[in-house]
Order: C-alpha cells, then sequence, then structure tokens
C-alpha cells in the first residue's frame, strides 16, 4: 500500500500550540467531522458485511474507507514528538500534589496533565469522606450534604431516591408494593403496541423477593439506607446476580458465565437497593443508536419512534419513564451521557480509576467507566456515594484522592467559577441545541455570576478519530478468544461491521493514538488553567426516527454517530470527569442536554455546577409520553 499512502499530519510540541481565543493559530482552525460513509441497514448493511469479510475485496475496503476518514492522515501516518500514553491515570500524593516519585517513565508522563490542575482545583462547599465508611454510610454522608426536602413541586418531576425513602418509612407505600407496579408497568411497557424493550432481562421472582425483604426492614423501622427499596436497574454490562450478562449479544454470557456481582452492584446490594433487571444495549456497546437487532430496540420515552441513543440505552429509558430513579451504564465513548441527554435525565460519568471495574465486561479498559444515569442531580450523588472508591482487595495502581461530596444545601453556594468555551465546537451543533445551550449558559452565568473563558482546543476531531482507534483496538483485542469460539451468524450485521474495522488497527496505529492521548491531556491542562471546566452541549444533535430497514439488522450511520459523540471524547479518551443536565427541547419536544467536563478528580464542583443548572430549568422539564408513577399512581 506504499505508492497509496497518504501524507501524513505533523503536530506541533504542545509547548508551541495556543489555547487562548481569539485569535488561533492558522492550523488551529477548528476541523468538523469528515465522515465519508453512507447509512446502511437491512439487506445493504448485509452486502457490506460480505465485502468486508471476504479475503480481498475486505482488506482493500478497510484500507478505503480508513483513508477517506481520515485515519490515515491524523492517525496512521502522522508525526508528533509526545511519546505515548496508555492509560489516562492521574495520580497524586497525599497531600493532593503530584509525585513522580517512584513512577516509572510513563507514569511520570501522565502526571504532566495534572501538574496545575490539582493544585488549581480549589473545591468550594465540600465535605471530605473517610474512605473506611461503609457504603451505607457514605450513602448517609451524601444525604447530609443535601438541601431540606420540599413538597411536591406544582410542575413535573421525577420521583427521587428521597421521594421513596420518605414513603416507604412513613408507611404510605412499600418497596413490595412499588415492585409490583413496577413489573406490571415492564410488561405493559414490553408488549404492544409500546413495545419499548427496556430490557434484555429481568426476573420477576427475584425482584419481588428483594421487595419483601426491604418491606420487612421497613417494618421493623430498620431500613439499611435510604436507598433501601429503591428500584435500580443495571445496564447488561456489568454482572448482577441471577443474571447472564450478554452485553448485548446473543452469544457472549455463553463463553462468559457470570459468577456474581460487579463490585458497583455489590456496594448497591449492601445499601438494600432492589436490582430490578439488565437494561436493553447496543450490542458490545459498538453503536451509538441503541438499536439491537437481538432483544428489540429501546425507545425513547419522550417519542418511542426515536431512538435513545446508545450505548446504555434501556438505562437512560427506564429513568426518562419513570420505572427506576436511578440506572447504572457504562461510559466507553459517552455511552452514559449520550442516552442521557437524549432522554432527558443527568447522566454522570466520574474520573477514570474512580469506581472500580470489577464484573464489568472488559470492553474498552482505558477508556470505560461505570457512571449513573438518573432522575436529577442528588440521585446521581447518593449512587455515586454508595459505589465509588477503590477495591479494598487491590492496591491501586496509582494514589487516587481522598472522595469529598458536595454541600448542595444551596445552588449559589459556590462562587467565581470560569466556564471554558471553545465557540466553533460549542457551536457545531443543530440550530435547536446551539440555541438551547448558548441560552443555557448565558442563564448560569447571569444567575450566578460566574464568567465565560473563550479558548481554543485543537484538534478535537484528532481526537475523536484516535478514541475510535483505541476503543474499537481495545474491544476487538479483550474478545479475540471468545469470537473464535463462535459462529458470525451469532453476532448482529452492524456489530460484524464494527468488529471488522476495529480488526483492521495494527498496533502501531494504536500506539500513535496513545502519543495523541498524551498530546490531547497537556492541551487540555493549558485550558484548564485557564478555567475550572469546560461547557459544551452534550451531543450535537436530537433523538433522530428508528426506520423499520434496521431493526433486523441494525444499521450503520456514522454521520448521525459523529454527531453524537461530539462531546464525549475528552471525558473517556482523557479519563475527566463529566455531567450532562437538561436544559430544554427541540422543536419536537427533544430532550437537549448541557455538559460539563471536569479537571481530574473535580467530581464535586461538576456537581455544583450541575446543580445550579438543574435549578434554573426544573420547573421546565416536561413529561414524556411513555411515564409510569410508581410511588402516587395518577
Amino acid at each position: 500500500m506504499g505508492l497509496f499512502r497518504a501524507e501524513g499530519a505533523v503536530y506541533k510540541p504542545v509547548q508551541e500550540t495556543d489555547t487562548a481565543s481569539p485569535p488561533p493559530q492558522p492550523n488551529q482552525f477548528y476541523l468538523t467531522a469528515n465522515v465519508k460513509a453512507p447509512r446502511m441497514a437491512g439487506f445493504l448493511v448485509k452486502v457490506f458485511v460480505w465485502l468486508l469479510e471476504s479475503p480481498i475485496l475486505g482488506g482493500l475496503l478497510l484500507y478505503i474507507l480508513k483513508r477517506n476518514n481520515l485515519i490515515h492522515k491524523f492517525i496512521s501516518y502522522a508525526e508528533l514528538e509526545d511519546s505515548p500514553l496508555y492509560v489516562p491515570l492521574h495520580p497524586y500524593d497525599s497531600e493532593g500534589l503530584i509525585t513522580n516519585a517512584g513512577l516509572n517513565p510513563q507514569l511520570r508522563l501522565q502526571t504532566k496533565f495534572s501538574l496545575n490542575t490539582l493544585a488549581d482545583l480549589k473545591e468550594q462547599e465540600i465535605k471530605h469522606i473517610d474512605s473506611d465508611l461503609s457504603p451505607p454510610e457514605k450513602v448517609q454522608q451524601a444525604i447530609d450534604c443535601l438541601p431540606l426536602s420540599s413538597e411536591k413541586q406544582p410542575f413535573f418531576h421525577r420521583w427521587t431516591v428521597l421521594d421513596y425513602s420518605k414513603a416507604y418509612s412513613s408507611g404510605d407505600i412499600t418497596p413490595r408494593m412499588v415492585a409490583e407496579r413496577f413489573i406490571a408497568a415492564v410488561r405493559e411497557s414490553s408488549n404492544p403496541p409500546m413495545k419499548m424493550s427496556f430490557f434484555i432481562n429481568y426476573n420477576e421472582e427475584d425482584i419481588l423477593k428483594q421487595a419483601t425483604e426491604s418491606t420487612l426492614r421497613y417494618k421493623k423501622g430498620e431500613p439499611i439506607s435510604v436507598l433501601d427499596g429503591v428500584l435500580i436497574a443495571v445496564k447488561d454490562e456489568i454482572d448482577c446476580s441471577p443474571y447472564p450478562t450478554t452485553g448485548g449479544t446473543k452469544w457472549l454470557h455463553k463463553v462468559r458465565p457470570c459468577t456474581g456481582d460487579a463490585c458497583c452492584v455489590m456496594r448497591l446490594r449492601l445499601c438494600g437497593a432492589i436490582l430490578v433487571g439488565k437494561t436493553n444495549m447496543h450490542e458490545l456497546g459498538a453503536g451509538t443508536s441503541g438499536i439491537n437487532p437481538h432483544y428489540g430496540v429501546a425507545r425513547n420515552p419522550y417519542d418511542p419512534s426515536k431512538i435513545t441513543g446508545g450505548s446504555s440505552s434501556g438505562s437512560a429509558a427506564v429513568v426518562a419513564a419513570g420505572l427506576c430513579p436511578v440506572a447504572l451504564g457504562v461510559d466507553g465513548g459517552g455511552s452514559v451521557r449520550m442516552p442521557a441527554a437524549l432522554c432527558g435525565v443527568v447522566g454522570f460519568k466520574p474520573t477514570f480509576g474512580r469506581i472500580p471495574l470489577s464484573g464489568v465486561l472488559p470492553l474498552n479498559w482505558t477508556v470505560g467507566m461505570v457512571g449513573i444515569l438518573a432522575a436529577t442531580v442528588e440521585d446521581a450523588l447518593v449512587v455515586y456515594a454508595a459505589i465509588n472508591g477503590p477495591l479494598p482487595s487491590q492496591q491501586p495502581t496509582v494514589s487516587l484522592p481522598k472522595v469529598s461530596f458536595p454541600l448542595l444545601k444551596s445552588a449559589t453556594s459556590i462562587s467565581a467559577i470560569k466556564l471554558a468555551k471553545y465557540d466553533a465546537w460549542f457551536n457545531d451543533c443543530s440550530d435547536d441545541i446551539r440555541v438551547c445551550c448558548s441560552r443555557a449558559v448565558d442563564k448560569l452565568c447571569e444567575r450566578y455570576g460566574w464568567k465565560v473563558v473563550e479558548v481554543t482546543i485543537p484538534n478535537i476531531e484528532v481526537m475523536r478519530l484516535a478514541h475510535y482507534l483505541t476503543i474499537g483496538s481495545e474491544c476487538s483485542t479483550s474478545l479475540s478468544s471468545y469470537l473464535q469460539k463462535i459462529n458470525c451468524s451469532d453476532q448482529g450485521w452492524d456489530a460484524r461491521v464494527a468488529l471488522s474495522v476495529y480488526g483492521s488497527f495494527s498496533s502501531q496505529e494504536y500506539i500513535k493514538a496513545q502519543k495523541i492521548r498524551n498530546h490531547q491531556m497537556q492541551i487540555h491542562r493549558n485550558v484548564f488553567a485557564k478555567a475550572d471546566v469546560i461547557v459544551v452541549p452534550t451531543t450535537g444533535v436530537t433523538a433522530y426516527e428508528i426506520k423499520d430497514d434496521a431493526l433486523k439488522t441494525g444499521e450503520l450511520d456514522y454521520i448521525y454517530g459523529a454527531a453524537l459523540v461530539r462531546y464525549q471524547i475528552a471525558g473517556n479518551f482523557l479519563g475527566l470527569p463529566a455531567v450532562t443536565v437538561p436544559v430544554g427541547y427541540d422543536t419536537a419536544g427533544l430532550p437537549i442536554g448541557l455538559q460539563f467536563i471536569g479537571k481530574p478528580w473535580s467530581e464535586p464542583t461538576l456537581m455544583h455546577l450541575a446543580f445550579a443548572m438543574q435549578a434554573l430549568y426544573i420547573s421546565e422539564f416536561r413529561k414524556p409520553k411513555v411515564f409510569h408513577d410508581l410511588l402516587y399512581k395518577e
């Protein structure tokens, strides 16, 4: 292929890269996504799979795809001085300072990003938490950080963890009654005419057993925590007994049996939560639509003809539809924040390493992180309190900072916040999203006196491509031994395309992508020297239509896919914490989310900002077309 080799991009050292705006340097102008691949579904995608999997044509076609979509130019043949950075860790010492002592050269590189950020976190209004506390004790600490409860508001809002806990404690309703209503609602939503396909698997007997045990604890006046009896759904990428973990496939659970709960699930059980089943997801997490040809399409409660987004599609939908106040997801490329935004709920992804990945499918081990989808920011904090912290049996690779929770007593509790905003990137979305999110930022700054800092973040599209190459390579590698044991016919058609592309990436390309990771780490360090968080829309488009030809084969729509992940990548590729909050609706009534991306370990600041944003818009939240009131039936 040397005759057809594309000219590679040359990246200047970060020291010569200006993140100030305006004006940007000539080579830093914003590059829009250059996606050259038509939408395919049905018969067309089957033909495409046949071509990709053919010995001769497949290699040529993959080469053309990578060349035309600029992977060759920006990654394969790129030139840059930076060393590769394989894991986005952010180590520090016990005093909150970066330490180089005792680290190998690779980890010394990893400290570069945080040198100026941990010292400048200056977290306001926080409460430090003892790492030795049990999950129920941490949950109580989080409850103590929340504002005093108020009566039911006259506007629409979803029932929260505290609403359920208070109702149970008062005796107005029991966990058993709520569980019975939940089962009836899932049955209704699973059958025609709805066919919402929220769950891949749920076990009525197991749900009722958990609910009965919780009901008895409340009758004795001995609930374990406020999460006791609260329904929580789990993405089918996370181990949760007694269910198999399918990863959205028809085969993975047969070669990788689930032997127990993931760490995050175990911690929720210790708090008394009722784990209600495994939610639907895009097969192997290898897509953004949430369309699954095996288990049906998890449909958007705001408009069942529209997608939920992926890959944590079912988790976002059950929260939006009122079936659970909280659900767990896994965020490898916006897979929690994206569907949360499309379904009008909160989506929170902590810093890489903050929540153990034990018991989570190892599909993308350097970019994936357990995340939380919730009705409110407060609910996200309560569940985060339950599941955060390293495994006691495992020594962390690097030192982790102590956990702190935000004191959310008032939305005006923090001051002098600076929001980094890159206009060209921010505005690369639909008109409805641009207007809505710009208005939200203006409203936020006007209400709280915060400031917008204009910045330039070079090579964002390059980072998207490098992330795609990374997540694809890791997925392909993690599944390689399993794929040898199954027939191709067991896989969905769109997943077969994804796996073919993933398998085409070379070790050289993977290392180049990690060099870009290090490059972007340093660029973001410079951005965070100027501001506390980065503010962007969560997605470039709102939920789009589910077409009939995709129902049995899935679909390939990389143009929509690129728009959906446009603002997600730094959170995963660089291991940064991020949160999305609903801030409005497009002209068709579909939800729009605004996202805050923070410095490493700045979860309290992100929670403060999300809480402040939520306070400005919660009275404008709209009830979805598909909604179930399990607490006080209408």
